[in-house]
């Protein structure tokens, strides 16, 4: 018996980023509200400028390295069927929007982890000081 639900099928495609929830390493605390919006602005802008309907989804989480122990929010966005992207596309709007939103709140590094690769974006090489040991 086939199910009343209609069903549309791609290739799971998708990726993954953590972004820290204090302002650089100045450990000055940025509110989740604040991403959401910024996620929201620039989704209104993808959509009126590109007709691209990028979903995120966000959750809160900890990044734990040696003496760091800082909080962040992961985004997790899905090539979502109802409005499916080539992967190429997925990947390129999935990096300028974080690379946006590491400007707005000041992020020097994240890593963005896609179905098929990692990649690490940074603006420069300073390391978080709670970090004891010299990992450069």
């Amino acid at each position: 018996m086939a199910g009343k639900y209609q069903r549309k099928r791609i290739k799971t495609f998708m990726g993954f980023v953590h972004l820290g929830l204090e302002n650089g390493y100045t450990e000055k605390p940025i509110p989740i509200s604040e991403y959401i919006h910024a996620i929201q602005s620039y989704q209104r802008g993808l959509i009126l400028q590109k007709k691209i309907y990028l979903s995120v989804s966000t959750s809160e989480s900890h990044i734990v390295l040696d003496g760091q122990n800082e909080p962040h929010i992961r985004l997790e966005f899905l090539n979502y069927p109802r409005f499916p992207l080539e992967q190429d596309v997925f990947k390129s709007e999935v990096i300028a929007m974080v690379e946006h939103l590491m400007e707005v709140f000041r992020q020097n590094r994240t890593v963005v982890v896609f179905t098929d690769e990692t990649i690490m974006l940074q603006n420069n090489t300073e390391i978080d000081p709670r970090i004891t040991h010299d990992i450069s």
